[in-house]
This record gives structure tokens, C-alpha cells and sequence, in this order.
């Protein structure tokens, strides 16, 4: 193995990311680099080699040679050189194979051909120079006209070389194959691999052949869907262990962003992983960039749904729906890709993040689709150090706690620094029906704030507080946070969500003067930041004492927990959109309280223009499923009484 390293474990390198390779013979080797490079490996052969039983060409290339037709011979690799002579030595003595090659002026494309031809008892009259490829080849000689040139090749002909040495004057030109390469005999491996790049599953694909390029090609041809694999690499990190594996993978109009100081398989993999992070952040945001400043045109049929339209509190046929962390551990399906990556890797990944919101939304039949990615994402671009520590929940390593802090935030590019995020919203938007909204979201600066001071969950919340107790500070922290915020939900909005959703899960522990003092500025501002026309949901948890001035922030819609009947929130907040608020403890119990506590819901809304039913907060992990679909059909089967 081709290992740069005697490390046992690189785990911080690609961080469970999915990578392709398209390894034979090394397939094996591949996969252990990549495990060990913290990678998900994706590997499947993508060749055979084929020998030529008697070698015909290389057999008529030699009788030529012996009958000094040739000028100069042109060794293109190693292991080809090595194979034509273990040829020829089953047919002619070596004495004769000596004397016919040393007439010629032998030149080596690389170091490996200049080896091979020592090996064999040759010297190489010139050996090109880096990077070693064909082109440095054609410079070596000062005159080719006239030259009589024969060329070993293994595997594909490179038609360029022998056309340029052609056009620089050689009057005979001869190709000589010693091996070539064939698809593999059973291509269903390489075939889902290709399928699997092309739903979006794979982030990095690494490739050491130029025959590898062509056969990964000629798979996706045979599909029909040549056009689209090229889309899919594209937005991928494609690495290539030399200059002709890149050069084959530029003449498929492939961008190669990483080729290893050294063509080893070790040093391709090493060097690919540890700048993978990297380089999608700026695939990320160079997508993002191009994205049209004007909201997307959304088909009618999305404007006429029946959630938008709940929005604008206009009359609906039924009550529609969707479920708070809809995509959760209470779904297998969910559960299956959480078995795989780390929630991070999981928020962090577009092409998963994407996955498990549309699926979401198709198993369920729900109304809205809702983002899968966590308020604190935008921690991170901010300055602070972010963990998950498996079921406890996020980890602030470096939380705000003084007026002293704020010189360390930092300003946040959306898209650069949350690319992904964005990535993840246009692939969903791509992949839901047409019909279907797509809710972004966020933190609401208070909660978003919290988290950041305390470094976590908390039951007193004394950090928190004591940093409110200076205005001057907090009025910064949060402006600061509101500004990042409204970057962050109109980037999403750019991409395709058709309404967005503001979290406030800790707001409850103000009192009504703190948080009209120290809240509701900063709602306003954040809000009145947002493209128009946009629907934005406001949700918090025991925020019945703030209903007053909830009516003052500018959302769309209100989300209610369910701490507070439906009817009297309506009367308190007036004439707003409402969202609600089925308490989710009530779907651990039985189906016969499930359905009656629904039915209440719904009859406390009366049918009333504006109403979208949800549950009070998010569904929790261990909800049976049955108990979900109850809610499905008890809310799609009741009319409104709306005219």
C-alpha cells in the first residue's frame, strides 16, 4: 500500500463523508484508506485487465523493429514496459531483444518507465520531465520529423500523443498495446455506484486511472444520463492521483481539485481528505452565489396549497398540517442514515440532510416539509466550538459569558460558512413534489443567544442572566445575532423555502417586562429583515404571558404549545395565523387519547381561516408510529366549516 503515514487512524480527515473509488485490483486497499481517513467507503471495480492472449501487436511491432523500421521507441509506463518484454521473451531469446531495442533511442515518459527499462537491462536516452506527461514527451526531442516512432501504450491509446507527434513531423507512427482494459464482467456493482453518485449520496470521488474515468462514463451513457453524472461531480470533491488520470477526467469537463504532491494512492487519499472540508465549504458557496437574488418562481400550485394559503388565513378544504422535527428517531427510515453519521455529519451532509427531509414528508403525507439541520449550525461561523455529545445534546466549548466576548464573534458569509445549509434547501426543493412547501428555519435571537452563554442546556439559566444584567452588552450580542440570522434565513429563502420558522424554545423564562424589553426589539428587527411576502412562523414555549406583544413582531403565524387551548389564544393574539399545539407527551399513551385530544384540537380551532395543526414542540423519539398516522387521518379526513 501506497501509504504516506504510519498512523493507524486519520479519523479527522474526511469525517464521514461518503467516498468513491473505483478500485480492482486495490479495492481492498482503497477501503481501508479511506476507513482510516474517517471516510465512508464506496468502492466498486470499474475494469479488468485483459492481456492479449498472443499479443499480435506486440509481436508485429518486434519484427518491424528487427528489420530497423524504427527510430525511436516511447515507453509510456512501468508496468506496460515490463509486460512487452515478459511478452517478447515467450517468443524471441533475450540476446535478440537486446540487440533489437538497443539500436533505437528508448525515451520514458516517467521515472516508473525509466526504472522498467533498467530492469530490463535498458537505458533510457531521455526521460521527460515533470509532471511527466505526454506533452513533456513531445518536448524532449528537438526534431521529430522524419522519425520512424513507436509508442508503448497500456490500456487506453492516448489519440492526442500519437496525433501530436504526428503533426510534429514523425513519419510513421506506431501504437503499441501490451494490455487493455475491459469493463468488468458483472457491472451491477459499478452501475449502483454510479446511481448512488447520482441521487446525491457521495461526496468525494477519488480516481487513479484515466481508464476509471472512461468506464465510470460509459456506465452513466448506457444510462442516458452522461449530462447529469458530470452535474453530480461537480458539485463533489474530485481528486486524481496524476496528471493523466486528470487530463482524462478535464476531457470529460471535469474540474480536478485535488492532485497529490506525490501519484501514490496513499498520498491521493491523505491529501483528499484532509482538504475535502474545505473545498466543499467553497463548492457550497460558489452554488450558492450564483442563485438569483429574486425569490425563485414557484409553481401555482405551491402558492395554492393548502399551507401557504392557512398562512395568508385564507379558507381552506381541511386543516393542513406537518409535524415538528418530523424528520426524527421516531421514524425507521430516519433511524436507518442516523445509524451511519453523527448528527453533525448528518446536518452537515446536504445530500443526507435532503434525503431524510423529503422522506420525512413522503412517509408521513404531512403538508409542509420542514429543513433537517439544528438552530446552533450558525454557532460555528460566529466563532464558537460546537459538539454533540451523543444523547446529552449540543456542547458550546467556548461559551459568551462578558462584554469582553464579543470581540471574538465573527461575522458570518452565508455562504461560504453555511453553504451547506443552502446546498441542502435547493436539493430538497428539487426533490419534493411540486405541490409541497419547504419551511427553513432558525433560532430566534433570544434562544439562539441562550445557548451560546450557557454552553448548553440549562435549569437556571445564571449565565444567561447575568449577561442581560448588561445592557450594553446584550443589545450587541443580539444585534449581532440578528444580523447573522437574517443573512442565513434569506439565503434560504434564495434557495427555495417557501416560509420560514423562527425558534424561541427557551423564552418562556422571561417575565412579560423582559421580554418586551429585551426580546422584542430584536423580533422586530430580525423580522422586518426578511424578504416580503414570505410567511414567517414565530414559535415558543410558555409565551401565553407575551401575547400582547407578540402581536407587535411581525410574524405571519404564531405557533401555540400546548400549554394554551387554541380558542383562547386566538382571542388574546386577535387575528393571526395559528399553529397548533397538541401536547407530544399525548402520543406515547393510547390511540383512544390520541384521537380524542386531536378532535379537541380541532374543534377549539372551529374551522377557522388560519389555523395549521401541529403538535405543542417537537415530536419526541420514542412516539409509535401508529400513533402519528392516527393524527395524519383524523386531521386529512376533517373538513373545515370555513365558507
Amino acid at each position: 500500500m501506497n501509504s504516506p503515514t504510519d498512523a493507524t487512524t486519520e479519523k479527522q480527515g474526511f469525517n464521514g463523508l461518503a467516498v468513491a473509488a473505483f478500485e480492482s485490483r486495490m479495492a481492498k486497499e482503497m477501503e481501508d484508506l479511506i476507513l482510516r481517513y474517517g471516510g465512508v467507503p464506496k468502492v466498486a471495480p470499474s475494469m479488468r485487465e485483459v492481456p492479449l492472449a498472443e499479443n499480435k501487436e506486440a509481436f508485429a511491432f518486434f519484427d518491424r523493429l528487427l528489420r530497423d523500421e524504427f527510430d525511436v521507441i516511447v515507453f509510456l509506463t512501468g508496468v506496460g514496459a515490463r509486460a512487452l518484454f515478459q511478452s517478447l521473451e515467450t517468443k524471441y531469446p533475450k540476446s535478440l531483444i537486446t540487440k533489437a531495442f538497443k539500436r533505437c533511442k528508448l525515451v520514458a515518459r516517467s521515472p516508473k518507465s525509466s526504472k522498467a527499462l533498467a530492469d530490463s537491462g535498458f537505458k533510457a536516452s531521455q526521460t521527460a520531465p515533470e509532471p511527466n506527461t505526454w506533452r513533456e514527451v513531445l518536448s524532449l526531442l528537438d526534431d521529430w520529423k522524419g522519425k520512424r516512432v513507436a509508442v508503448q501504450e497500456y490500456g487506453v491509446s492516448n489519440a492526442e500523443f500519437l496525433e501530436g507527434l504526428r503533426q510534429s513531423g514523425a513519419k510513421d507512427v506506431l501504437s503499441v498495446p501490451v494490455y487493455r482494459w475491459a469493463l468488468p464482467e458483472d457491472t451491477r456493482p459499478l452501475t449502483q455506484l454510479v446511481e448512488s453518485i447520482l441521487r446525491g449520496e457521495v461526496a468525494v470521488a477519488l480516481f487513479t486511472s484515466g481508464t476509471q474515468v472512461q468506464n465510470v462514463f460509459h456506465v452513466a451513457k448506457g444510462l442516458g444520463r452522461e449530462d447529469e453524472l458530470k452535474a453530480a461531480f461537480s458539485s463533489m470533491v474530485v481528486a486524481s492521483v496524476g496528471t493523466m488520470c486528470s487530463e482524462s477526467l478535464q476531457s470529460c469537463g471535469l474540474t480536478v481539485d485535488v492532485e497529490p504532491e506525490h501519484p501514490k494512492m496513499g498520498f491521493l487519499v491523505k491529501e483528499a481528505a484532509e482538504k475535502s472540508a474545505e473545498l466543499r465549504k467553497k463548492k457550497n458557496a460558489a452554488a450558492v452565489q450564483v442563485v438569483s437574488k429574486a425569490p425563485p418562481t414557484l409553481p401555482a400550485s405551491v402558492q395554492d396549497g393548502l399551507f401557504l394559503k392557512a398562512c395568508r388565513k385564507e379558507p381552506v378544504s381541511r386543516t393542513p398540517l406537518w409535524i415538528m422535527r418530523q424528520a426524527g428517531r421516531y421514524l425507521p427510515e430516519y433511524r436507518a442514515v442516523r445509524s451511519k453519521v453523527s448528527f453533525l455529519e448528518l446536518c452537515k451532509t446536504p445530500e443526507l440532510a435532503a434525503e431524510v427531509t423529503v422522506a420525512a414528508q413522503q412517509i408521513l403525507g404531512v403538508d409542509a416539509a420542514i429543513l433537517f439541520a439544528d438552530i446552533l449550525l450558525i454557532s460555528e461561523p460566529l466563532g464558537f466550538q460546537l459538539t454533540f455529545a451523543e444523547n446529552e445534546g449540543p456542547v458550546i466549548h467556548n461559551p459568551f459569558r462578558s462584554k469582553a466576548d464579543l470581540k471574538r464573534l465573527e461575522k458570518v458569509d452565508v455562504a461560504y460558512d453555511l453553504g451547506y445549509v443552502i446546498k441542502a434547501v435547493r436539493m430538497i426543493r428539487a426533490g419534493l413534489k411540486a405541490h409541497i412547501p419547504l419551511i427553513g428555519f432558525a433560532g430566534a435571537p433570544f434562544t439562539l443567544a441562550s445557548y451560546l452563554i450557557e454552553g448548553g442546556g440549562s435549569k437556571d439559566y445564571f449565565h444567561t442572566r447575568s449577561v442581560m444584567g448588561d445592557i450594553l452588552a446584550w443589545d450587541e450580542l443580539m444585534k449581532r445575532l440578528v444580523e447573522a440570522t437574517t443573512a442565513y434565513l434569506n439565503a434560504q429563502i434564495e434557495a427555495g423555502a417557501q416560509a420560514v420558522q423562527l425558534f424561541d424554545s427557551w423564552v418562556g423564562i422571561l417575565s412579560s417586562e423582559e421580554f418586551q424589553r429585551l426580546v422584542v426589539p430584536y423580533l422586530k428587527a430580525l423580522i422586518g429583515g426578511l424578504r416580503p411576502g414570505v410567511p414567517i412562523i414565530y414559535f415558543g414555549t410558555q409565551t401565553q404571558p407575551f401575547f400582547p406583544y407578540l402581536k407587535q413582531v411581525g410574524s405571519t403565524v404564531i405557533g401555540v404549545d400546548w400549554r394554551t387551548p387554541l380558542d383562547q389564544a386566538w382571542k388574546q393574539l386577535g387575528d393571526v395565523a395559528i399553529q397548533g399545539n397538541l401536547d407530544p407527551k399525548l402520543l406515547l399513551t393510547d390511540r383512544d387519547t390520541v384521537e380524542r385530544e386531536t378532535r379537541k384540537v380541532l374543534q377549539l380551532a372551529a374551522g377557522k381561516p388560519g389555523h395549521i395543526f401541529n403538535l405543542g414542540h417537537g415530536i419526541l423519539p420514542d412516539t409509535p408510529i401508529a400513533h402519528v398516522e392516527r393524527v395524519l387521518e383524523m386531521v386529512t379526513g376533517e373538513k373545515s366549516t370555513a365558507p
